[in-house]
């Protein structure tokens, strides 16, 4: 028995599946090259057990516990933490049945494959998951979780990751990141640096933020001219550890490029408190330009993750913090919204910039044409809520045509649950290999051009655009 159809996600004509597989066979087990994801560094660097099921599969994944609440089950019995820390249910074995009992809750999602996959490839686990095997499952995962093998590290080596990206504050201390260094283990952890803290205004915590920055980095920063040098050292210090780019997870992705005076000024009233909303996202929007002009000088690859309603429901915000399933997606704008910084950097040589969508309507509007004619810009995949089958599919379909595929940067799996990773980027590979099959098959491609485009979906593009 097993849990995983061997040509799931081809197409069903069985020439072109034929193809499909064949292609798949070249890359499917070339390395992960995993560029921007969430997952803890801390894993890597003591190498502890992971504790139990639940807490491997179920409470850091907001895929999961979020389909589970909306059908009612509170996030309380599902052991996720409060925002204090605190957890109510602790009981692994009664997080675990609970999620055995509502696992069809799942059926049809990405969020299945992927369990499915882990289970699967990474324990062992043929029957099918469900109330009559969770203590089944549970112990056996438990068990191998005891073992060396399953260790972080070992996990990291068992599925073939070259490099993998943590995503960071400028106020993180990148302990973690240095244990790793030192530790003399060969596994490529690197961190990105992810600005948002310190750049986001209507962060209540912004201007303690900014003071900390300034403590860290040892700069003024209740100026303008030192809060800008301190996002330059800390970028320093952030490329001693690996870090190859920049993330940007703004409301939109609006830029701006204001004289500097004014930047100061609207820097001054932030600081203060005085800012409204419009004014609050025009200094995010100043901030994008202000990250460009710096990747020019440093080198780091800015990526622009925008259009998350984050936290859409303040009552869970309170108990439960951020990243708890209610960041929602929005409409975005791309062509004027970008303008502002490509007038000023976009034709500067060396300048990279990966754009990232929750709004699929842009895609063949805005972000195909943008990426098709822009030297510094490059498409990031179908991301969050569409790193789905059919998302991945809809993102090739709908980009390909204007921007081709070299203005596009591979895969990368974006994720906290570290099992889901080979699984996300099998999908991956088997979408790519199904769109390359249909292409030739309505010839539209050469054959041995789809196995080179392969390989170069799978692993070339994405060393390239990240500088890896």
């Amino acid at each position: 028995m097993s849990l995983l159809d061997e040509n799931r996600l081809f197409p069903a004509d069985p020439s072109t599946r034929a193809l499909a597989a064949a292609l798949h066979a070249t890359i499917r087990d070339l390395p992960i090259i995993s560029p921007h994801g969430h997952t803890d560094p801390r894993w890597y660097a003591e190498n502890a057990p992971f504790p139990d099921p639940a807490q491997l599969f179920v409470t850091p994944d907001h895929y999961v516990f979020r389909m589970l609440f909306s059908q009612g089950i509170s996030l309380d019995a599902l052991g996720v933490p409060h925002a204090d820390g605190s957890r109510v249910e602790t009981d692994g074995r009664r997080i675990w049945q609970i999620f055995a009992e509502n696992y069809y809750l799942l059926r049809g999602t990405p969020s299945r494959m992927w369990l499915d996959h882990s289970f699967q490839e990474v324990f062992g686990l043929s029957k099918p998951f469900g109330p009559d095997t969770a203590e089944h499952y549970y112990d056996h995962i438990s068990d191998c979780l005891a073992r060396p093998e399953f260790r972080p590290r070992a996990l990291f080596e068992r599925f073939g990751i070259e490099v993998i990206a943590t995503t960071d504050s400028p106020l993180d201390d990148l302990r973690w990141h240095r244990m790793i260094r030192d530790s003399g283990w060969p596994g490529r952890v690197i961190t990105a640096y992810r600005p948002d803290a310190v750049v986001d205004p209507d962060n209540p915590a912004f201007a303690a933020n900014v003071a900390k920055l300034g403590e860290i980095a040892g700069t003024d920063t209740t100026t303008w001219a030192g809060y800008l040098e301190a996002h330059r050292l800390r970028r320093a210090y952030f490329r001693e550890f690996g870090a190859t780019s920049s993330d940007h997870g703004h409301p939109t992705a609006r830029t701006a490029n204001l004289p500097q005076a004014e930047a100061a000024a609207l820097f001054g009233r932030a600081l203060a408190g005085r800012l409204g909303a419009d004014e609050a996202e025009l200094f995010r929007a100043q901030m994008l330009t202000e990250m460009a002009r710096m990747s020019l000088d440093d080198g780091l690859v800015m990526q622009i993750h925008p259009g998350s309603h984050r936290n859409h429901s303040a009552p869970m915000m309170a108990r439960f913090g951020p990243d708890k399933g209610f960041d929602i997606p929005t409409r975005t704008d791309y062509v004027a919204a970008l303008k502002p910084m490509l007038d000023a950097v976009g034709l500067e040589p060396g300048l990279s910039v990966i754009l990232f969508t929750l709004d699929e309507t842009a895609y063949a509007r805005e972000l195909a044409p943008l990426a098709g004619v822009w030297p510094c810009l490059k498409l990031g995949p179908a991301w969050w809520f569409h790193d789905s089958a059919e998302g991945m599919r809809r993102f090739r379909e709908m980009t390909t045509e204007t921007a081709g595929f070299y203005n596009t940067v591979g895969f990368n799996d974006d994720t906290r649950a570290f099992c889901s990773i080979p699984a996300r980027h099998d999908v991956a590979r088997r979408v790519d290999s199904a769109f390359l099959a249909t292409l030739v098959r309505s010839g539209r491609l050469a054959e041995d051009e789809a196995f080179e485009v392969a390989q170069d979906l799978t692993y070339r593009l994405v060393k390239k655009a990240y500088k890896l």
